[in-house]
């Protein structure tokens, strides 16, 4: 899609604006983005990332200094400046340095995917259930038989509740 602006560049900013009822769509280029005050303040996308690397930068990690990834040879240096990472090893030798940085971004270092709409009580449900097992197992090995039995009644409930929305 070509910059409805200057008609030259590539558009990569997408701007819509609603208004009441109204939505209007503006399609830009990097520099006339920059014009109109729409684009990034640090020029780029890269430069945005590498920016909150660089902001991460102040929590170094000293045991991390000078370690490289047996696998693809990136160290955490590289990683840092924002050269991205090198193969999907580097997230378990860089772990105690990505993780900050990682949380911050996302709000979690857990990935929890996304739900279609149509499926989202039955996945919940799932997931809620397999927790609960895990529980279960838990309190079973440590004795804690009080909470097991808890555990226990919640599982069936909510299968009960799962039965109770098939009929």
């Amino acid at each position: 899609m070509i910059c409805e602006c200057c008609n030259k560049r590539a558009a990569t900013f997408h701007v819509t604006e609603i208004i009441g009822s109204e939505k209007k769509q503006i399609h830009l280029c990097e520099d006339c983005a920059r014009e109109k005050n729409i684009a990034l303040p640090t020029g780029s996308l890269n430069d945005f990332l590498t920016g909150l690397f660089e902001a991460h930068a102040e929590k170094e990690v000293p045991e991390l200094s000078g370690v490289r990834c047996p696998v693809c040879g990136i160290d955490y240096s590289e990683v840092r400046t924002g050269a991205g990472l090198g193969c999907s090893r580097d997230y378990s030798v860089f772990k105690k340095g990505l993780l900050p940085f990682l949380e911050r971004i996302h709000g979690s270092t857990r990935h929890k995917g996304k739900v279609p709409m149509n499926a989202g009580k039955d996945l919940a449900n799932a997931r809620k259930l397999i927790q609960l097992r895990r529980e279960l197992n838990k309190a079973i090995d440590a004795e804690e038989y009080e909470k097991a039995a808890e555990l226990r009644d919640k599982i069936y409930d909510l299968k009960q509740g799962e039965r109770d929305g098939d009929q």
